[in-house]
């Protein structure tokens, strides 16, 4: 699938500002990935609670960068609304949870900036196409960065690992998918629209480059590959009414992760909940049942 680092560079973090708020307090940090790729990311810390903080790191999709987790506009300037529920750190601190708001590769503050002549399409053609030239892709890249992700949580030395998530919708739903599956560090995950059968959503629907892995779909399908995060517990949300990732080709991946999960004997770890408003996250009710399946 990809191509990791052979070695991992120095994280040399540093924040680059701290904000009281309501829930809290939220700091802007980055840390070094790879040569050439630092990551962006807004630390948010509950008032409610007390370290070593239970983490989840949350991923955007395609909208206009991370700075929506945190429901603050891209200058970080005035408090703005996110529509559907994206405002996951916001979430996080709301029912106990710290956050770790990360800015994926192409999306928001790391978009590309220099290039003259860009995709006509999206934001992330032009790197999910290079990075198939180095061997990678940007999936993987966006994995890889999550992974980085932990490194640094670990590093803070107030984090409680054993209780490290990641959530997302949409593209960053994608990335929760393949993190969970791939990362051992992560103990749970809540991706949302975005599990769905290869058939009924990229193979046949138009989708961002971003999706896509060499070789993969003779291989295994979506719900067979967050299968391999079982035992671990995962909160899957989705749509009845998702243009892009459809109803029936999610009933049939989760479908596949249930078997799975049941032949793990794990099946009382997942958790489902399907809304009826389309293309986004249902905040309430997923992580209602996400605390339920932590309790339990």
């Amino acid at each position: 699938m990809h191509r990791f680092p052979e070695r991992r560079p120095a994280l040399a973090p540093r924040t680059l500002w701290r904000r009281s708020h309501p829930l809290g307090s939220i700091s802007k940090v980055t840390f070094r990935c790879e040569r050439g790729a630092d990551a962006l990311a807004y630390v948010c810390i509950p008032e409610s609670a007390r370290p070593p903080y239970r983490f989840i790191i949350c991923l955007q999709g395609h909208t206009s960068g991370a700075h929506q987790s945190i429901a603050l506009s891209a200058d970080e300037r005035r408090p703005i609304r996110v529509e559907g529920d994206r405002d996951f750190a916001i979430a996080c601190m709301r029912h106990g949870f710290a956050a770790l708001a990360l800015e994926q590769r192409s999306f928001g503050q790391r978009s590309e900036r220099r290039q003259r002549r860009k995709s006509f399409h999206n934001g992330c053609e032009d790197a999910a196409l290079r990075a198939l030239m180095l061997g990678r892709t940007l999936l993987g890249e966006r994995v890889y960065d999550v992974d980085r992700a932990i490194d640094y949580l670990t590093a803070r030395r107030d984090v409680d690992l054993d209780q490290v998530g990641v959530m997302g919708n949409s593209g960053g739903g994608t990335v929760s998918i393949y993190a969970a599956a791939l990362l051992p560090r992560i103990g749970f995950a809540m991706p949302s629209s975005s599990l769905c059968s290869f058939r009924e959503s990229i193979m046949t629907i138009h989708h961002c480059t971003d999706n896509y892995v060499p070789a993969l779909y003779d291989l295994a399908d979506l719900g067979d590959i967050l299968g391999l995060a079982a035992p671990k517990p995962i909160v899957v949300v989705g749509a009845t009414n998702d243009p892009i990732f459809p109803y029936p080709g999610l009933r049939r991946a989760y479908a596949q992760l249930r078997r799975i999960y049941a032949a793990a004997g794990a099946e009382d770890r997942l958790g489902l909940y399907v809304g009826r408003r389309g293309h986004r996250f249902y905040a309430e009710p997923a992580f209602g049942a996400l605390l339920r399946l932590l309790r339990e």
